[in-house]
């Protein structure tokens, strides 16, 4: 496990350069495939037993499960102000499998705030259950200020690959934040917290 010295402060003025640039670029910076799967595999978890926590600035981060996925950006959202900031101060929305495909994002309204991703449709394009179990919320804790910067380019539409950990965080006055371990849940709770040591940006940049 990679455990390079974090500078919180400065991850958090590496990504708030980014979440500027996102917010003058605007809906512009999304990027279209055209119709088909670009992310057609599922993400892989792998339990792990015995791993030491070890700490983040001011937590203590506990990992639960080896993670790795690819998939395709729905959308971002940077938080500054809120407690999960310190730790992950972007959340991607991502979908893989049919929830990659143009045919069925075009029939989708996607939004996010508040750490949740919502998803709305006149007329559904697939399944509900191929909707939510294709996609997921996830907050994402940069390991180093090489992954910050890569989260920092991120934007709409291009598919990424990362690997990680998905983490149960823990704070010294008891405030804990732990990450949901399955792909079919949904509501409260059901958002991932990775721990992200690599995040690479394989399509299109």
């Amino acid at each position: 496990m990679r455990r390079r010295t974090v500078t919180l402060a400065r991850l958090s003025l590496l990504l708030a350069a980014g979440g500027a640039l996102s917010w003058w670029l605007g809906d512009s910076g999304a990027v279209r495939h055209g119709p088909g799967v670009v992310a057609p595999t599922t993400p892989t978890q792998t339990p792990v037993k015995g791993v030491a926590p070890f700490r983040y600035g001011d937590y203590a981060i506990q990992p639960l499960a080896r993670f790795a996925l690819q998939a395709r950006v729905l959308g971002r959202e940077d938080y500054r102000f809120d407690r999960e900031a310190g730790l992950a101060p972007v959340d991607l929305a991502l979908g893989w499998g049919p929830m990659s495909d143009e045919r069925v994002l075009d029939q989708l309204s996607i939004t996010q705030g508040g750490r949740w991703y919502r998803w709305s449709a006149q007329q559904l394009p697939v399944s509900r259950s191929e909707i939510q179990h294709n996609s997921a919320n996830m907050h994402m804790i940069p390991a180093d200020e090489t992954v910050a910067e890569v989260l920092d380019a991120v934007r709409d539409g291009q598919v990424v690959e990362l690997r990680g950990y998905l983490i149960e965080a823990h704070a010294a006055d008891g405030w804990r934040w732990r990450s949901s371990l399955s792909r079919t849940d949904s509501g409260a709770h059901s958002c991932e917290v990775v721990y992200v040591e690599d995040l690479v940006i394989v399509g299109p940049g």
